[in-house]
């Protein structure tokens, strides 16, 4: 899939000069391939570093190198943080976009949003865009050379999916689109959590062997296309406001997006009262690929209550998707939560274990 990217612009109309913004391991692995097939479709190119966090500064910095070489098209490749600041120039400059994802760590790629993030890792807001990326290129043997804690990752962010979508169209909430869900939505997001059960535990086997299977294919396709449908379409809820409360907390910035997520889907659960057996099988799940259960492995072992309350406030925020709820969410019982959401999660892990 990497050597059609430029063939694959200029079958959408899509000429002149494209500024590509890279991460240092994308470029490293697909530049030969750029160099050869952008020239063989008769484009031109120009490449930037993207430099960790979606900030307000890369963004600028990204803009800034776009007018600079007069690009025509922006493509993003890397990981979230990188198509997230890619969509982001494009959408100010009001250029095509196109997400060419090296990691399955998240839903991004397919999304019409970006996270923003300070430049020390604390989430600070979404930006939403009138349309949705352009052209979606994902190469599978790039995805399985990649770190499996990645895709693991994108796993714990599409474990929300479902939840989060289901929350929502009970409360008769719009989506992150504005308009109401719909039936295919709720469908998609379901089959998102199936696949996830079904396949998980096998393409994480795949992946640390650097193995292409049906299973790490279905996967893959879950974490980005299922997981990016579900979510715009269906909408975010407490599992999401918790991961953006975290980013509060400095020992969880070496945790992963999903990581975080994944534990904000099991206060969710909590939080709205799910059967154990629902909440012991997303658990279940959790355990089973390496995603926490517990504030202990998200860097939090001594959670004060002064850090409980700075993550609650936050993630119950004006505009935060913990309002998307049929209920009130407030930090208080956010606090509750997030303190009885781990108490299970150590209790579970004693047990299984």
């Amino acid at each position: 899939a990497t050597r059609v990217l430029a063939a694959e612009l200029v079958r959408l109309g899509i000429s002149g000069k494209a500024l590509i913004i890279a991460s240092p391991t994308a470029r490293r692995a697909l530049e030969p391939a750029w160099r050869e097939t952008f020239q063989t479709a008769g484009l031109d190119y120009a490449i930037l570093y993207c430099g960790g966090e979606c900030s307000c500064a890369e963004i600028a910095r990204g803009k800034e190198a776009a007018c600079r070489v007069s690009a025509a098209s922006i493509v993003g490749a890397g990981g979230g943080k990188t198509l997230d600041a890619a969509r982001a120039v494009a959408a100010e400059l009001e250029l095509p976009v196109a997400c060419c994802p090296t990691t399955a760590s998240s839903d991004a790629p397919c999304s019409a949003l970006s996270v923003v993030y300070t430049e020390d890792g604390v989430f600070e807001k979404c930006l939403f865009y009138r349309r949705n990326p352009d052209l979606v290129l994902v190469d599978s043997t790039v995805i399985a050379r990649a770190p499996a804690r990645l895709l693991i990752s994108g796993m714990g962010d599409a474990l929300a999916t479902y939840f989060d979508a289901d929350a929502t169209i009970r409360a008769h909430r719009n989506n992150v689109a504005g308009g109401l869900s719909t039936i295919a939505a709720a469908a998609i997001a379901e089959l998102c959590y199936k696949t996830l059960l079904n396949d998980g535990i096998t393409a994480v086997a795949a992946a640390r062997a650097g193995s292409i299977t049906p299973a790490l294919e279905r996967i893959i396709e879950a974490n980005t296309l299922l997981s990016g449908l579900g979510f715009e379409s269906g909408s975010l809820a407490v599992a999401h406001s918790v991961h953006n409360g975290l980013t509060a907390a400095p020992e969880t910035h070496d945790r992963l997006h999903g990581e975080k997520v994944a534990f904000g889907t099991l206060v969710q659960l909590v939080l709205e009262g799910r059967p154990r057996s629902t909440v012991e099988e997303a658990m279940g799940f959790c355990l089973s690929v390496g995603l926490p259960v517990t504030l202990a492995e998200l860097g939090l072992q001594q959670l004060t209550r002064e850090m409980a309350w700075a993550i609650a406030e936050r993630a119950v925020a004006a505009g935060e998707s913990a309002h998307n709820e049929p209920f009130e969410v407030t930090a208080a019982t956010l606090m509750d939560a997030i303190y009885a959401a781990d108490s299970m999660g150590v209790a579970f892990k004693a047990r299984v274990s």
